[in-house]
């Protein structure tokens, strides 16, 4: 920084005496922005020839079919933030559909034809691979033993599939008791007698007590109700792929 005041100065005091030369005011000016600017500004962008390798080497894996290491390059290129090349989400969902990600691989080769469109290289595969991919999203649709995206349902551990489990009652929160709303817990209540004088009588819904037994728990101190966890529906999505079969019970 002090070296750029210095350089600006020098060139102010050249300055003064250049006004008969505009060519030469010129050039001041343009080196002291040059001066102005951050060094930082002068660094070299991304290498994008990284992507272009990782294209290469899932290309690679496609061929040899290694579609799981491709998956994982391509995935990689995502997170990259770099530019992704045009035929990528093709080979992309190409390679998902390889693996029986036929949700994911539709919607790699939708976006594949929307940004393309017929003018893509891989056009005509990406409009065959839509006719595959029909069969196999019907029988996700219809399963009852997977989500839309084709992964299997698993039993939730804890209500064991029922769709409800025992929990602390909500109404005593564990305690088994619950105040008295009539006396409003202080075992006692009020009446004005025909002479209005205010007199004090045991409450005979608590007989005193100020606390009833939980009318919700009966004192047990749990309730059954909707499983906090699967939320009622008795199973928890898996990571793998359903067959459309059965669980084995």
């Amino acid at each position: 920084m002090k070296f750029t005041l210095k350089v600006f100065t020098l060139l102010s005091r050249r300055f003064i005496k250049m006004k008969k030369h505009p060519f030469l005011i010129i050039l001041f000016l343009l080196v002291a922005i040059g001066f102005s600017r951050p060094f930082s500004t002068y660094a070299q962008s991304p290498n994008l020839g990284t992507t272009s390798a990782m294209m290469s080497k899932a290309n690679t894996a496609m061929e040899n079919g290694d579609y799981t290491t491709a998956n994982t390059v391509f995935r990689e290129i995502i997170e990259s933030n770099q530019p992704i090349p045009a035929e990528m989400p093709y080979l992309f969902s190409k390679t998902l559909f390889a693996l029986g990600q036929y949700h994911n691989s539709q919607s790699f080769v939708n976006k594949y034809l929307d940004l393309n469109g017929f003018k893509g290289s891989f056009y005509r595969q990406a409009k065959d691979l839509q006719k595959q991919l029909e069969s196999p999203l019907a029988e996700i649709a219809s399963c009852q033993y997977c989500d839309a995206r084709g992964y299997r349902y698993g039993t939730c551990e804890t209500c064991h599939g029922e769709g409800k489990s025992e929990q602390a009652c909500s109404l005593c929160k564990g305690r088994g008791v619950i105040g008295c709303s009539r006396c409003a817990g202080d075992g006692m209540v009020t009446k004005r007698n025909v002479f209005n004088i205010l007199e004090y009588f045991e409450c005979e819904r608590c007989s005193g007590k100020g606390r009833l037994t939980c009318t919700s728990c009966h004192g047990s101190l749990v309730e059954i109700d909707t499983c906090p966890v699967c939320e009622g529906t008795g199973h928890l999505l898996t990571e793998e792929l359903c067959d459309h079969t059965a669980p084995e019970k």
